[in-house]
């Protein structure tokens, strides 16, 4: 049985709540290409997982949550807040774009677009 892409997104989205990169992996193709605003891409479900186990580390807490989201066949674009918090910081609301392509029922493209200066800025307080 198969789930609607707007489904799949928000599932996707809900999973970086538990911290674990594992969980994220079914929603990845083998092949996904993941590009963060003014990052290098990172190619491959495997390499994917890996930067997230690293991030998950980093931050105490994570909270993402769709504020709206628009799905048009294989293609969701998602305004959110990634809510993401230091170790002895507040959660910091960064506005993020993030588009998700799909193919077969995983995300085969996700580019994620927010202002890094921003962020950190955010993030330090």
């Amino acid at each position: 049985m198969s789930t609607d892409n707007d489904t799949l997104a928000r599932r996707f989205l809900a999973a970086f709540d538990t911290k674990n990169a594992d969980e994220l992996a079914a929603y990845l193709h083998p092949d996904v290409v993941f590009l963060n605003y003014g990052d290098d891409e990172v190619h491959g479900r495997e390499a994917v997982v890996r930067l997230w186990k690293g991030v998950f580390t980093n931050f105490e807490q994570v909270r993402f949550e769709v504020v709206h989201q628009a799905v048009n066949g294989e293609v969701v674009i998602a305004e959110q807040i990634h809510g993401l918090a230091l170790p002895g910081r507040p959660l910091a609301p960064v506005r993020n774009m993030a588009v998700y392509e799909f193919q077969d029922g995983q995300i085969i493209a996700w580019r994620d677009y927010t202002n890094p200066d921003h962020a950190r800025k955010l993030l330090a307080g």
